[in-house]
């Protein structure tokens, strides 16, 4: 007789997600927040549903000898160890689209909520007072609403403001004219929103980039008359210049419903009658929790039958074959150094060459995995294979996949390219080599190179001429960033060159800008793949 995989619910779920799950699985269940029930239970089990109370850290995932798919039932994976999975050949899964409406509602709720100052006269009704006349508040209609971020969440907000007469302008570096416009929106620099705007709502990704972009600086620009709106990520609103701003009156309220720690205690403009605080509720409805079971249900069953996972956030597992396997990873890099060489410029189309070999075989998870690349530093959300054809699709990118079984030099070989809205066209290429599988950097933008990919590398592109290399080991040398490789790659004597470098430490922004400047660089990209 055949014995059935077993799934462990380690935490309540709805009936709904058992019955997604099926017949074909043994189910059991224990309280996933008490380790000493925990550990026990997870010895055996296949898979593994959890919520967030239940912690999957590198213990528990060691005792899990059976273990080969952990499902979150949830965007959020802090409770999950996901470097220890991977490393134990486990898959990771989420729902990463299960709570985009509910957090877009709750967005829509505290704009207006704050228009009509919803919950103070509640509060002041509940303190027995009858003060109308001071709760005067706005109508949303002819308002300029400004929305920092037009993914998936950001488009739903203003897919719903546009019911209220607003007037909705955009900045997202990502996204291009066309898309803002399909959506009603008119795409913005930043400081342009900012000053402009009666509402603001932020839906960006939290990347040393973004934290902290609205401060001090940005609340000084607003109208006082301006609110400010924050369901994405905490940290992205300066928590204390946020405070001092209305102390300050520099703008009239704020709705906060996520914060930098979690969960949020003592923080100060919490108290402030012109703020309405929230406990990180953008995926608290039925609805977003009964969507999240159902879909990682539905991706155990594809991963207990060995098919491909949409939503895994790591790249174990999947159906798919093994001489095309080697090549997902690289993919994802590939498209990730593409972004970075198209630096702030939103992307229009993207193609995804696979040549050599594995061009017979089914390389769709090499297109999912570019994909994923492609997006994984310019979204808020974790990027799936489910969901970056998604994103590619919402911002209006053409995705091609083109497969030819010639190379010129390589037994297989990944290229991109990328067209972004300046009219610049980008290609990066990249192969798997050796029986220890090194991924190599093998083309940028025309120039044979052939170096390993590294979690740091630097690319330049200038003028050859002398001196150039003394200069650029120079700075990172004073920069004390320790050169691990280096090509220079150029077409002819003296005409332009493209030196790519391997580095052990991350190199900063201020530094990037000395070498651009010391080596008159035309293109100068810092590529971060360690996490």
């Amino acid at each position: 007789m055949t014995t059935k995989p077993v799934v462990l619910l380690a935490e309540e779920l709805s009936p709904a997600t058992v019955e997604a799950l099926g017949p074909d699985f043994e189910i059991r269940s224990c309280d996933g927040a008490d380790r000493s029930q925990l550990l026990p239970a997870i010895k055996d089990v296949d898979a593994i549903l959890v919520r967030s109370a239940t912690q999957l850290d590198a213990e528990a995932i060691e005792v899990a000898q059976k273990l080969k798919v952990i499902a979150r039932a949830g965007v959020g994976l802090d409770n999950v160890d996901i470097k220890a999975a991977t490393k134990a050949g486990v898959m990771v899964v989420n729902a990463p689209t299960s709570n985009v409406i509910s957090a877009a509602e709750l967005t829509v709720g505290h704009i207006l909520g704050l228009a009509r100052n919803i919950a103070a006269a509640d509060a002041s009704m509940k303190a027995g007072e009858w003060k109308r006349s001071s709760f005067s508040g706005v109508e949303l209609y002819e308002k300029t609403v400004g929305i920092i971020g037009l993914g998936r969440i950001g488009g739903l907000v203003a897919e719903r403001l546009r019911a209220f007469g607003t007037e909705l302008i955009a900045y997202d570096p990502f996204v291009t004219s066309a898309r803002a416009a399909a959506l009603g929106a008119e795409l913005v620099d930043l400081d342009e929103l900012i000053e402009r705007s009666d509402f603001i709502t932020i839906h960006m990704p939290r990347t040393p980039e973004t934290l902290g972009m609205i401060n001090a600086t940005s609340f000084k620009k607003m109208k006082k008359s301006a609110y400010v709106v924050n369901v994405a990520r905490g940290g992205l609103i300066d928590e204390a210049d946020l405070d001092a701003a209305l102390r300050a009156g520099e703008i009239a309220g704020a709705a906060i419903d996520v914060y930098v720690k979690e969960p949020a205690k003592n923080v100060p403009f919490v108290g402030l009658p012109s703020v309405v605080a929230t406990p990180h509720l953008g995926a608290s409805t039925f609805e977003a929790q009964e969507k999240a079971g159902i879909s990682v249900a539905k991706s155990v069953r594809l991963a207990l039958e060995g098919d491909l996972v949409p939503d895994a956030v790591n790249v174990a597992g999947g159906a798919i074959d093994k001489d095309v396997r080697p090549g997902v990873p690289l993919a994802e890099k590939v498209g990730r150094i593409l972004t970075a060489l198209g630096g702030d410029e939103a992307l229009t189309r993207v193609e995804v060459k696979i040549a050599g070999e594995i061009a017979t075989k089914d390389v769709t998870s090499l297109k999912l995995s570019a994909l994923k690349g492609v997006f994984t530093d310019v979204v808020s959300d974790k990027v799936s294979y489910v969901n970056a054809p998604v994103l590619a699709e919402q911002r209006g990118v053409e995705v091609e996949l083109v497969t030819t079984t010639e190379t010129e030099y390589f037994r297989n070989e990944t290229v991109l390219s990328g067209a972004f809205a300046n009219g610049e066209v980008v290609s990066v290429a990249g192969t798997v080599t050796g029986p220890k599988l090194v991924e190599k950097l093998t083309n940028v933008n025309g120039y044979d190179i052939e170096i390993p990919i590294t979690d740091h590398m630097l690319v330049l592109e200038y003028a050859d001429r002398p001196g150039i290399i003394a200069a650029i080991g120079t700075l990172l040398g004073t920069a004390s960033i320790n050169i691990a490789g280096m090509q220079v790659s150029r077409q002819d004597k003296g005409e332009e060159a493209l030196c790519v470098l391997a580095l052990d430490s991350a190199l900063s922004p201020e530094v990037l800008d000395s070498i651009k400047r010391v080596v008159s660089a035309e293109r100068a990209a810092i590529i971060n793949l360690a996490d």
